[in-house]
C-alpha cells in the first residue's frame, strides 16, 4: 500500500492539484516521532504497527467530489456559495463513507479502512455549523420584521453537522486524526511564528480532548504531550520558509533549562471524558 504506483494513489495524484503533498504531510508528522523508522507510526508511544499507507489513503474519499474540498478548490468560485450549509456539510461528511467504499472496492487492508472511517471521529464540521447558525439568526431577525413566528424558523441541529464516527480506536488512528487536523489548520496561519505554531497545536489537541474524540483509544495525556511536541517540531520544519522570527534583542536572553519546561498541556481543564492518565 505504500507503493507510489498503486492505481489508487496514482489516481489520487491526478485528481489532487497538490499531488501526494497533502497525503504525505500527516506521514511527515508520523515520521518525525522519535524512535521510529518510516514503516512505523508513533514508536515513541509504544505503537508498533506499519501504517504509513494509512496516512496516504485516509482522505481517499475526497476523490469522489474533489472540487468541494479546499485543497482542490478554484478560489475564483467556491461551490459551497451556491449550497445551503446542511448540504455542504453532507458533502464534506460523505467523504468518509465514500473513502471506505473505495477502500473496500480496491481491497485495501482492514487497518486502512478503519482509519479512513475513524479519522474524523464524531467531530463537528464547525465552519458550516456556524454558517447555519448565522443564517438561522438572520432568518429570525427578518421574521420579526415580517411578523413571522419564531417557531417558523427551522432549528439548527448540531448532530446534522457531526461526522458519524466511530471515534479513533487505536493510537495510530488517533495520531493520524490529529495530524490531519493540525496540518490542515496550519495552512491558514498568517505570518506563522514559533509562538503561533505552539498555540495552534496546543489549542487543537485540547479541543479534541474536550470534545471527547480521544476517549476510545489508549492515548494517555503523557503520550499527547510528546505528540504535541513532535507536531510543533514538524510544523516548524514544514513552514520554516514562512516563519517570521523576532529580531534578536541587543541583550542576550538566557537559555531556558529544558528540565524546567512546563507541561505542554498544563492549564488545560481535563474534561470528564478525558483519556486515562498512565505511564507512557
Amino acid at each position: 500500500m505504500e507503493n507510489a504506483r498503486h492505481p489508487k494513489r496514482a489516481r489520487h495524484r491526478q485528481r489532487d492539484r497538490d499531488g501526494d503533498d497533502r497525503g504525505r504531510r500527516p506521514a511527515d508528522v508520523r515520521a518525525s516521532l522519535p524512535g521510529h523508522n518510516r514503516y512505523f507510526l508513533a514508536g515513541s508511544v509504544r505503537s508498533q504497527s506499519p501504517v504509513a499507507a494509512c496516512s496516504y489513503f485516509h482522505d481517499v474519499g475526497k476523490l469522489v467530489k474533489p472540487e468541494y474540498f479546499t485543497e482542490n478548490m478554484n478560489f475564483e468560485r467556491n461551490p459551497h456559495d451556491d449550497l445551503a450549509p446542511t448540504m455542504s456539510a453532507l458533502i464534506i461528511i460523505a467523504h468518509v463513507k465514500e473513502g471506505v467504499d473505495l477502500a473496500l472496492k480496491h481491497r485495501l487492508n482492514r487497518q486502512i479502512i478503519d482509519i479512513i472511517q475513524e479519522h474524523h471521529g464524531t467531530s463537528l464540521v464547525y465552519y458550516f455549523y456556524k454558517r447555519a447558525l448565522q443564517q438561522q439568526e438572520d432568518a429570525r431577525t427578518g421574521g420579526k420584521i415580517m411578523n413571522l413566528r419564531e417557531e417558523d424558523v427551522p432549528e439548527v441541529s448540531e448532530e446534522t453537522f457531526r461526522y458519524s464516527g466511530p471515534k479513533p480506536q487505536t493510537k495510530e488512528s488517533a495520531i493520524i486524526s490529529l495530524a490531519d487536523m493540525i496540518e490542515s489548520a496550519s495552512r491558514s496561519l498568517e505570518k506563522p511564528t514559533p509562538a503561533k505554531i505552539e498555540q495552534l497545536v496546543t489549542d487543537l489537541i485540547s479541543q479534541r480532548i474536550a470534545d471527547g474524540q480521544l476517549v476510545e483509544c489508549d492515548l494517555t495525556l503523557s503520550d499527547l504531550n510528546l505528540i504535541a511536541e513532535r507536531f510543533r517540531f514538524t510544523l516548524m520544519t514544514m513552514l520554516h520558509t514562512r516563519i517570521a522570527y523576532p529580531k534578536q534583542d541587543a541583550k542576550i536572553t538566557p537559555i531556558r533549562d529544558e528540565s524546567m519546561r512546563p507541561d505542554v498541556m498544563a492549564g488545560t481543564r481535563k474534561p470528564e471524558s478525558a483519556p486515562p492518565i498512565s505511564a507512557a
